[in-house]
């Protein structure tokens, strides 16, 4: 399928996996873009060091096009800008913050620059700074976001700036992609339903509770403070939501959630962990390869938008 960002980006499928912190590395970058579709590998927190290693061993896996997801909250920010101009990647998204200062090194090396927006009004800025295209992610999205959801952000959006519109937020099948198209979007980004690709190297546990999830178990905690993050419902959303009503100060909900990322992902702590999914878990009920994602995908979208 042809889009302006498969042109952009040199991909088959207008199909990009979301840069998920400590769950987007290696293995499920380079097996998204051997699908054919843009494989991400999420810099999180990470440092400048552990992204390198991360992008040399996805190119061993794959010659195709992938990017990394840069946040820009990283305190080692300005290294990894930096590491990913010296081993040459073609695409670079980000989020938390404006990717402004590394525009002009980015731009000067030829790689592609898609900011994360969650309004029309960051969209707008975004595309006077000269980035390639725009990802507007709706609030049905995992881990942090913003307030305006898919259906009304993306149309909007799509209005406002000329450069290309990246959909991202409920997104999981082949309808939710044939809907982004029909609000103007030129691509998707999924996150979710990647988590439980085979080649994902989350724990088990991780996998086999987005497997078990219905339509209500994704709750938001954060919103008190202006962090809104959404995630699967366990024993630490609940005594984070019981501590936010009770008006606990910012500092002592942050040590709640310190490395609950990491303890979901790495070590299967799905009590305590943070299980950061979107609100379409409850529709992702099997384990694929990316390959056979895509290809389902791709196939029903296909039948809808004929």
């Amino acid at each position: 399928m042809k889009t302006k960002i498969t042109e952009l980006l040199g991909i088959a499928y207008p199909i990009i996996q979301g840069g998920m912190a400590w769950v987007a590395e290696y293995h499920l970058a380079a097996a998204v873009s051997e699908a054919g579709g843009l494989g991400i590998i999420g810099a999180g927190g990470a440092p400048a060091s552990h992204v390198r290693e991360q992008i040399q061993k996805t190119k061993e896996l794959t010659k195709k096009p992938f990017g990394v997801n840069v946040m820009l909250m990283n305190p080692e920010a300005d290294e990894i800008a930096k590491v990913i101009v010296e081993e040459g990647v073609s695409v670079v998204t980000t989020g938390a913050g404006n990717p402004g200062k590394y525009l002009a090194m980015w731009k000067e090396a030829g790689i592609k620059v898609i900011p994360v927006v969650a309004s029309v009004a960051l969209a707008k800025m975004m595309e006077r700074a000269g980035v390639d295209a725009v990802i507007a992610e709706g609030t049905e999205s995992g881990g942090h976001i913003g307030a305006a959801t898919t259906m009304t952000l993306v149309p909007q959006v799509v209005d406002a700036v000329k450069i290309p519109v990246i959909a991202a937020g409920g997104i999981a099948d082949g309808r939710g992609f044939a809907a982004a198209m029909m609000l103007g979007a030129e691509a998707v980004q999924m996150g979710t339903r990647f988590v439980v690709a085979k080649e994902c190297i989350v724990h088990e546990n991780y996998k086999k509770k987005i497997l078990a999830a219905k339509d209500i178990d994704s709750e938001v905690t954060g919103t008190s403070h202006g962090h809104p993050v959404r995630q699967l419902r366990n024993n630490m959303t609940r005594e984070y939501l019981k501590l936010e009503k009770a008006g606990a100060p910012f500092e002592e909900l942050e040590h709640l959630t310190l490395g609950a990322l990491r303890k979901a992902v790495v070590e299967g702590d799905t009590v305590n962990g943070t299980l950061m999914a979107g609100q379409i878990a409850g529709m992702i009920k099997e384990e694929m390869t990316c390959a056979e994602m895509i290809q389902e995908i791709m196939k029903q979208a296909e039948s809808l938008l004929k």
